[in-house]
């Protein structure tokens, strides 16, 4: 069993949801992302979503283009986040990671290469924001020999017939983007995320994840309700901006929100263990 499915399976069992916390790799500074990704975990995180920094983040809203341009500024490369996982994984070799960003630095390496690498590194899955799954048959083929989930994006607009299909070549779970728009972005409707959800989880048994919009514990909370799991990027990423140059306070800032995320979750699924009970 992978370590994503390890993981989705104990939060279940337990009528638990995944938080799952995005940071980019090499923001603020290489040598800070091993610590961070520490801090996620110490702070309630399930999964880790790792962005790789690229030039031209088309999925993303301010907070990270902003994030990426201060990696890149320090030459952040595949290369190196691939082994910033691997010094993740000498003191955590139970949360999964998934790196998420674009198909470019990736055929740079070369697919094959790229997947061996990240199989060594124990990373879980990827996320490739502008890889559509008609393009991405050859690309699965190699990613599934290395052990390596292919997480894909639905959208607000996306139809029926290709929600079936984007979930027929996912594995590990479905990321629905909440809103139409960049990562930060816009007010969430929860009764259209409600019936998405839904409609997503008629033609896949994969747990759903949402993302886009997600800011804090009430928010968390919410989605927390209608999906398997909750993914918060930018908010934890305006913490970093803030305290680029104390990091003992960019550290407790981001536990502060995710323990609030989680907790404010956690008491979201205990409440609906009482209905269920009393009922």
């Amino acid at each position: 069993m992978s370590r994503m499915q390890s993981c989705f399976d104990a939060l279940q069992k337990s009528g638990r949801k995944a938080l799952i916390a995005y940071i980019t790799a090499g923001d603020p500074h290489p040598d800070h992302t091993v610590a961070l990704m520490h801090t996620l975990v110490e702070s309630g995180a399930d999964i880790i979503e790792l962005g790789v920094p690229f030039s031209d983040p088309m999925a993303d809203g301010p907070v990270i283009q902003a994030a990426c341009e201060r990696a890149l500024t320090h030459n952040t490369s595949l290369h190196q986040v691939l082994g910033m996982v691997g010094e993740f994984r000498k003191l955590d070799e139970r949360t999964p990671v998934v790196l998420m960003g674009y198909q470019n630095p990736i055929e740079v390496m070369g697919v094959s290469q790229f997947a061996r690498a990240a199989n060594q590194s124990q990373i879980d899955g990827v996320l490739t924001v502008d890889l559509p799954f008609e393009q991405a048959e050859s690309v699965l083929n190699i990613y599934q020999q290395y052990a390596l989930d292919t997480i894909f994006l639905i959208a607000p607009t996306t139809n029926p017939t290709r929600i079936k299909k984007i979930c027929d070549n996912s594995s590990g779970f479905v990321y629905y983007v909440s809103l139409k728009g960049v990562t930060g972005a816009g007010h969430l409707d929860i009764s259209e995320v409600k019936n998405k959800v839904a409609q997503i989880k008629q033609v896949s048994a994969l747990p759903v994840g949402v993302g886009f919009g997600i800011k804090d514990a009430e928010s968390a909370k919410t989605i927390a309700s209608i999906a398997d799991a909750v993914v918060v990027g930018s908010a934890i990423i305006r913490q970093i901006e803030a305290n680029v140059s104390d990091h003992t306070a960019m550290h407790n800032n981001i536990k502060t929100l995710l323990l609030g995320m989680r907790e404010a979750m956690d008491d979201n699924s205990n409440n609906s263990s009482i209905k269920q009970e009393v009922a």
